[in-house]
Order: structure tokens, then sequence, then C-alpha cells
């Protein structure tokens, strides 16, 4: 199967990624005829984990090349661009590293933040290296952590992006369910495990949802775009445990580019 060789180092190792939990088409003008000035924020999701190409420049921010902010900034008319999200940020990174790039001019924003702050690679390492138990335990904890306190930590990034981007659209792109049902090459990743991964993304998604329209943003749900083609289905736009291990359990270049851009481009034109 094609992630079993991973699978020994993973169960290991994956922790040690918890740093990381992380020809050009026709150009289209703004509304008003402008180009866009285009700030990308967010996490790993954001940065482009999980296409294994990164800017030499981007550090452990591991920026791609590959990833949607940057497709999009590629296939339509920009007068700036501003890739700021880095691997691992979680809404206060946002806070105090990422809005520096914002400012008046800024005319579209575009974040995915939430899962870290919740998480995320906690939820993964337990539900991979563990009993159906300890799965659904980590589960429960990120998404108590998602009603309690995530929708505070929302609110006052949010407030900040409009404070710092005054004129801006903002899009809020959301998480996939990670998985599909069925068989599946990865040892003891059961349905159920799988299934109760997918039931805390739908959790999370609702409160980045509510948060995103409460502050005036426009939602940009990822999980349709994403379905079939999670871990363990036939055709994988999400890793699985993978060689490096940070590319594990995040979309590939193919989820960016198939399903992310048209997410994003559903919004924005």
């Amino acid at each position: 199967m094609r992630h079993a060789r991973y699978f020994a180092g993973f169960l290991t190792t994956f922790t040690a990624v918890a740093a990381f939990a992380a020809a050009p088409a026709s150009a289209e003008p703004t509304a008003d005829g402008a180009a866009e000035n285009y700030v990308a924020l967010g996490d790993s999701y954001a940065s482009g984990v999980g296409t294994r190409e990164y800017f030499d420049d981007s550090g452990d921010c591991l920026r791609s090349p590959k990833a949607y902010p940057q497709l999009w900034a590629d296939s339509h008319e920009t007068s700036s661009f501003e890739f700021a999200a880095c691997s691992g940020a979680v809404t206060d990174d946002v806070n105090a590293n990422q809005l520096d790039a914002l400012s008046a001019a800024t005319s579209l924003v575009t974040i995915s933040i939430g899962g870290n702050d919740i998480g995320f690679v906690d939820i993964m390492t337990r539900c991979v290296t563990g009993d159906e138990a300890a799965c659904d335990a980590a589960v429960t904890e990120a998404t108590e952590k998602a009603h309690e306190e995530l929708p505070g930590k929302l609110d006052t990034t949010y407030a900040n992006i409009r404070d710092a981007a005054p004129n801006a659209e903002v899009v809020v792109l959301g998480y996939p369910r990670i998985n599909e049902m069925g068989a599946c090459g990865i040892p003891f990743y059961t349905e159920a495990k799988r299934q109760r991964i997918n039931e805390g993304a739908d959790e999370l998604a609702a409160v980045i949802a509510d948060r995103a329209a409460a502050a005036g943003f426009t939602f940009a749900d990822a999980r349709d775009a994403f379905e079939g083609h999670g871990v363990c289905a036939a055709d994988e736009w999400i890793n699985g445990p993978s060689n490096p291990l940070q590319e594990s359990f995040h979309p590939d270049a193919d989820g960016h580019a198939q399903a992310y851009l048209p997410v994003l481009e559903s919004v924005t034109g």
C-alpha cells in the first residue's frame, strides 16, 4: 500500500512537525477595472505545506509556488502580492507577525487560520497512533476549544485585519474534511477514526463560518471541493502519513490547484 512504508517512522516522529502544522491563465480585473493589491495570511493550509515545493527564502514558513494564494496571484491581475502565510501559525502569530503586510491600499485578503489553535497536530497524532477512544477524546477536546476559545480569537484576528485593511475584501477559506471512508492502506487508521476527524472538521467549519459572517467577511467552504479526494481515496488530494513528515495530512498540489483555487475563484472571479 502507498502509505505503509512511511507509517513506522510516522508513529515516533510525527509530533516533531507541530511547529510546521503546515502557464498563467488570462488576467481578470476587479469590478472597477483596477488590479488587486492582494495579501495572503494564515497557516500551513495557506502557505502550501503538502505541495512538496517551497520558496527558498520562505524558511520554516514553507510558502509554496503551488499554494492557492500564489496560484491566484499568478492567474489574476495584481498590482502587488504579499504572501505572509506561515506554517504552524495560530491566530496570535497572524496578529503579531502577518498584519504588517496589510494597508489601506490592500484590496483583497485571504486567510486560513484556526486549525492549529485547536490542536490539529495533536488530533492527528493521537488518532493515527492511538486507539479509537483516544481519537474520539482528541477530537472532543478540540471541538470544545473550537466552540469555547476559538470564537474570541477569530473575532480579535478578524477585527485586526479590518483595522489594518479597511478597504479590502476579506475571504476566509475553510479546511477540508481530511478523510474518505472505505479501504485504506494506513495501518490502524479505522473508519471510526476517520469519521470522527471529519466530524471535527465540520464543527470547526461551522465556527469559522459564523465568526467570518459576524465580521462581514466571506467564508469560502472547501469541504465539497475536496469530496472524494481525501486521505484513503483512490485519487488523494490530501496527503496521508508522508516523508517528509511535515507533508502529512495537508493538501497536495492537486488539492490547491483543483480544490482551493476554484473555491477562492468562486468568490473573487
